[in-house]
């Protein structure tokens, strides 16, 4: 039985990942959140408070930090400015909590010698073309096009360097999109089904061809796991679910599923720099360590996803207005 220090642990893939971690094994957690508006201690009802406590603070107080890892033997780095529309409008915040913060964290893991595991995003590489037969793997180059993605960049960056110059213990994975349930509603997926469930179209990018590959958070956290027990010190490891889907397929089949017409969706403006495409080549995680998806169908989990935001209306309600009024001041 291991203690684990989970940042960002309210949020959502965090959040998940410590039920996880309850129902999946014996281990224990300590879980550190900012509670901005992405973290919120609803997202951990119900978890066992003899195995779960849930520290509120910033990764980038390195007090605080040091004297949670001096009593950790895994690290797992989930905290993180993410969206990328945010980011366009003030990047200071993905500077300081995706660099300065993951600074802070590795800082104190090379004091106290404690595992870590660094979560990434496949947003480090760039996009690919709409017809590119290419998918991301552990050596594609990476060409960030935000200042979201390009903070994260900087963070496996920083990892990669703690583990060559000084020892650190540290892995790396970098996964593709992520959907499932306590996902925030600013996000593509909640969106849609919270839009539905108010009786509102659902919203479309552009031409909605943009492609992402997408991943239930559950199949996330269970690879996650797994590199842990299992991946190689100072190794990067992708994962992906083969989910490549173009976001106006998403939307017809959310409103399929949900019994509405696959055409009652809006267009809105497109955002700067909208990558095109997303792919994850998994192999690496699948033969070496063995992984394999529990949700092979994208639509299965996605069932599963808008059944959890039908019953769980309460969690996510008291965002929703503000989160509509914020996309309404840019036509999106």
């Amino acid at each position: 039985m291991a203690h684990y220090l989970v940042t960002g642990g309210a949020g959502f893939i965090g959040s998940n990942f410590v039920r996880t971690l309850v129902n999946d094994t014996d281990h224990t957690a300590t879980v550190l959140d900012k509670l901005t508006y992405a973290g919120r201690r609803e997202s951990l009802d119900g978890l066992p408070t003899d195995r779960v406590d849930l520290v509120v603070g910033d990764i980038c107080d390195a007090d605080l930090v040091d004297r949670l890892v001096a009593r950790s033997d895994v690290v797992v780095h989930f905290a993180a400015e993410s969206h990328n529309d945010n980011s366009l409008n003030d990047p200071s915040p993905f500077i300081d909590t995706n660099l300065v913060g993951t600074f802070t964290l590795l800082e104190a893991v090379r004091k106290h010698d404690a595992r870590f595991h660094h979560i990434s995003t496949d947003e480090v590489y760039g996009d690919l073309e709409l017809d590119d037969p290419e998918r991301f793997h552990e050596t594609t180059p990476y060409n960030p096009s935000s200042p979201y993605s390009s903070t994260k960049a900087g963070s496996d960056l920083l990892v990669r360097a703690w583990v060559r110059s000084f020892g650190v213990r540290a892995t790396i994975s970098n996964c593709s999109n992520n959907y499932g349930p306590r996902q925030h509603v600013e996000k593509f997926i909640p969106r849609q089904i919270t839009n539905l469930i108010d009786g509102v179209h659902p919203k479309l990018y552009g031409a909605g061809l943009n492609v992402r590959d997408w991943i239930h958070v559950d199949d996330h956290n269970s690879a996650v796991l797994q590199i842990i027990d299992s991946g190689r010190i100072g190794e990067t490891y992708l994962i992906g679910a083969d989910g490549e889907m173009n976001n106006k397929s998403v939307v017809e089949m959310i409103l399929r599923l949900m019994g509405h017409p696959t055409d009652a969706y809006e267009h809105v403006n497109d955002r700067p720099g909208h990558d095109l495409r997303y792919a994850i080549d998994s192999t690496k995680l699948r033969t070496e360590l063995g992984w394999k998806p529990r949700y092979t169908a994208f639509e299965d989990g996605l069932a599963a996803t808008i059944d959890w935001y039908r019953t769980n209306e309460a969690w996510w309600r008291p965002m929703k207005e503000a989160t509509e009024a914020k996309y309404a001041k840019t036509g999106q």
